[in-house]
């Protein structure tokens, strides 16, 4: 038995050692397929041998592969060649390896392109910037240039009204209402601002830690916005109290409860910014210049909360406008703050030039940091550098819309809409601090007084020249002249937009000429024959809405319309406006 056992043992182990003898053999035909590279099995064919029916186990003989090589049995005694773990041969490999970059195209053209739009980014985000910017500096100087002279005409019209006679039912116009709505709250809250001292708000200031300061001066950034938010909507409720047709049945509170609440925001929001001024100054005039760097380092925290998360082009907007307001604010601050420096030490010009470094650091600091965050956010959410003319286009709109005979609303307050910049405020701040820094004394002082408010007017109008301009060539690059004419209606809260402009249609005369193309026949401009549809379409359109649902049918029933998303266009996008569940 013992004899019998060692002959059964002595033929199951000559079995692999051929196939092993026939690997390692230099003319044999296994090693000339694994030349090849095909897979190789135990069985000396390319085809694995599958275990015999019926049996519950693989065969014995059936080894694991592995890259390159095969476990070897524990009955395996003979040793593999040296000449397949040679180094020299490795590191021959490693020096001749070669590939084709030509096998994947697509992806490097891609990461080419990308490379490109991080390139474009900053020079179409500062086009962008810089009208943005003249945008906000136009409503700003509206206020100090244009607004007390509407106010002064608007009050004359009131005084001589008796002696015209009634011939309207209004006694003043709806924007003149306004107009003398916004002096009064302005002279109000100059005022009231000057029961706030400025120099004990800054010692106050001065006195905390730094790391307390740099806490405040993020809760003031954070409560800006917050009243922003908020601010629009109480003076949009007060005017639109204060112009409301006197038909219709009364809903609201009146117009002076709407009054004093605007008068009380308007007063603490230019607190707010008073306090965010005074901060910038302490940092401007600490020693060590440690509360100004870490001031600058909070926008360098901006990018972290901005780059890592998922845009779309409507939340892009949202923060390109965003970022227009804060540059454009940050530079009145800093006009602020080098009014009160220049102040204290009796207008020497040679201290200008000590703030100058420290105002051209922020500045630059502020502009890094915007070109940084928008070339990433472009680059992980695929948006090309033309998004930005596209934004530029839906801002000049609101421009050359605003200067329509039948305009809906003013341009300031449009600017305020979609940019969250209310003038207001800041230009209270402004007063209080140019009238606290400049003391007007002499004739000579009151005439200077007259060619500088002068050469405000000019610089306002030859602004809104330029600007008026510029944006209707913007218009007609983008394709948007139709919409001057035929606009997009805009969805009202509550109702879904197929509704709404069906309720226009049926509302309005609408005429159908030989072509198909619709016409409203109440349009006080001359129309041709083949008039555009209603509803235009241009190339922003089609680039710049969220990613919607399918479309319904408007007939539907308003249970399953609540559940549409409605499509959103840039100039329904205002800068407090949820897109894509949330406000950026």
């Amino acid at each position: 038995m013992a004899a019998l056992a060692d002959a059964a043992a002595a033929a199951s182990a000559a079995a692999p050692g051929s196939g092993g003898d026939g690997r390692r053999g230099g003319g044999g035909p296994e090693q000339q397929d694994s030349g090849r590279g095909e897979p190789k099995t135990l069985w000396g064919s390319s085809e694995p041998r599958p275990p015999a029916a019926g049996s519950g186990q693989s065969s014995p003989q059936q080894r694991t592969e592995t890259l390159g090589f095969y476990e070897s049995d524990r009955g395996r005694k003979k040793k593999r060649s040296f000449s397949d773990l040679s180094l020299l041969r490795f590191i021959s490999a490693e020096l001749t390896r070669g590939y084709f970059l030509e096998h994947n195209e697509a992806k490097y053209t891609e990461r080419r392109e990308r490379v490109y739009t991080c390139m474009r980014i900053p020079k179409e985000l500062e086009k962008l910037m810089f009208f943005g910017i003249f945008l906000c500096l136009d409503a700003f100087l509206y206020v100090f240039t244009l607004l007390p002279l509407r106010v002064f005409l608007a009050m004359f019209r009131f005084i001589t009204l008796p002696c015209y006679g009634l011939r309207d039912r209004r006694l003043l116009q709806p924007a003149q209402v306004c107009d003398i709505l916004k002096g009064v709250i302005l002279v109000i809250c100059y005022f009231m601002m000057h029961y706030v001292d400025y120099s004990m708000m800054y010692h106050l200031i001065r006195g905390q830690s730094v790391i307390k300061l740099y806490i405040i001066y993020n809760m003031l950034e954070v409560a800006d916005r917050l009243f922003s938010s908020f601010g629009q909507d109480i003076l949009d409720a007060l005017y639109w109290t204060a112009t409301e047709p006197k038909e219709r049945k009364r809903a609201h509170i009146g117009v002076i409860p709407h009054f004093f609440m605007a008068v009380l925001y308007v007063f603490l929001h230019a607190i707010l910014i008073m306090v965010q001024a005074t901060t910038l100054n302490v940092a401007f005039n600490s020693h060590n210049k440690s509360l100004l760097t870490i001031m600058m380092s909070n926008n360098f925290v901006e990018i972290k909360g901005s780059v890592f998360k998922k845009f779309e082009k409507n939340n892009l907007f949202q923060m390109s406008n965003s970022d227009i307001k804060e540059r454009f604010t940050n530079y009145v601050l800093l006009l602020i703050v080098c009014l009160r420096n220049m102040e204290q030490f009796s207008w020497n010009p040679d201290h200008l030039w000590v703030l100058f470094p420290d105002v051209c650091m922020v500045v630059a600091s502020e502009i890094a940091v915007d070109i940084v965050k928008h070339a990433f956010i472009t680059k992980f959410n695929d948006i090309t550098a033309d998004v930005y003319s596209e934004y530029r286009a839906s801002l000049a709109f609101d421009l050359v819309s605003s200067r329509q005979k039948n305009a809906y609303t003013d341009y300031s307050d449009s600017v305020s809409r979609r940019m969250g910049f209310i003038p207001l405020p800041l230009a209270v701040l402004l007063m209080r601090v140019v009238t606290s820094s400049i003391k007007v004394q002499g004739v000579l002082a009151y005439v200077c007084v007259v060619l500088f408010y002068c050469g405000l007017i000019s610089l306002k109008v030859l602004n809104s020249i330029v600007l008026l301009g510029k944006s209707c060539q913007y218009v007609k690059e983008a394709k948007m002249e139709e919409k001057l004419f035929n606009p997009v209606l805009t969805a009202t809260p509550g109702k879904p937009a197929g509704k709404q402009q069906s309720m226009f249609k049926s509302t309005q005369g609408i005429s159908t000429d030989e072509n198909g193309a619709t016409s409203v026949t109440n349009q006080p401009v001359h129309q041709k024959e083949n008039t555009p549809s209603l509803l235009v379409t241009s190339n922003s359109d089609q680039f710049l809405t969220t990613p919607d649902a399918e479309e319904k049918d408007i007939s539907q029933d308003s249970s399953e319309l609540k559940h549409r998303s409605s499509k959103k266009d840039l100039l329904e996008i205002d800068r407090f406006t949820i897109c894509g569940n949330r406000i950026d």
